[in-house]
């Protein structure tokens, strides 16, 4: 038994060493070098004592890609591509391409003419121009014919509300109570669902509270439009009236 277990030992032993990397003869060598230091170095001493040199990496005079002088180069060689064009092709074609002759800057041209007398323009505030068509007496004359058609309207009463629907203002300026006070008796019998259904079916508070008036409120309330009895159908405040009365 104990020679069977032996034997196995050497045997993993021997698969262990047979799995290293065998080290090179001569540790010399680089990695990636096809030479040794050795052979390197001769060649380096050689070169040296016969004076000759790896030549200089050879230098252009382009510009760099991108540059200030690659862009100055590009554009000449387009100019000179294309051609001189004179000034008088130049105008001939932007007068082609919008209609209208091209404005020469130039000291040696006349200054552009100023319209004065434009459709549409006011000349009001242009002494000169006012003062050829306008006098005193003429601006005395239009002041009399303006003061002439003056009319003063004196104020009238304002329209009385006609029609038997309710005055919301005029009730709201009649209470003094405020929301929630209790002074109407109501029936207590469905009161909720009552009051969800007839409220639901206007826009505004002061549409539910003209309706609540017109049939027979505050005093009665068939809809259930007003369960706490305050006279106040859906929530409706006659404060914001008798504070503008106010």
């Amino acid at each position: 038994m104990m020679s069977v277990r032996l034997a196995l030992g050497v045997c993993a032993v021997a698969a262990i060493a047979a799995c290293q990397p065998s080290a090179p003869e001569d540790s010399r060598f680089g990695v990636g070098f096809d030479q040794t230091f050795d052979a390197q170095r001769a060649n380096r001493d050689a070169a040296l004592a016969n004076g000759t040199f790896p030549a200089a990496p050879g230098v252009t005079s382009q510009p760099l890609p991108g540059s200030a002088e690659d862009t100055a180069a590009q554009t000449s060689a387009i100019l000179a591509q294309t051609g001189p064009v004179s000034d008088a092709e130049r105008m001939a074609a932007a007068t082609n391409n919008s209609g209208v002759a091209p404005l020469e800057a130039s000291p040696a041209n006349a200054p552009p003419v100023a319209v004065n007398s434009a459709t549409g323009i006011s000349q009001e505030n242009s002494f000169d121009a006012v003062s050829g068509t306008r006098s005193i007496e003429s601006d005395a004359a239009r002041i009399a014919s303006n003061r002439a058609q003056y009319q003063v309207i004196q104020p009238q009463a304002l329209p009385q509300r006609t029609g038997n629907e309710p005055n919301i203002v005029e009730f709201a300026l009649s209470t003094s109570h405020p929301v929630g006070t209790k002074v109407y008796r109501r029936s207590p019998f469905n009161a909720t669902n009552r009051y969800n259904r007839s409220c639901g079916e206007f826009r505004h508070q002061d549409q539910a509270q003209i309706a609540f008036l017109a049939a027979g409120g505050p005093e009665r309330d068939r809809s259930g439009m007003d369960p706490d009895g305050d006279g106040y159908a859906c929530r409706w405040d006659p404060s914001i009236y008798r504070n503008i009365a106010g």
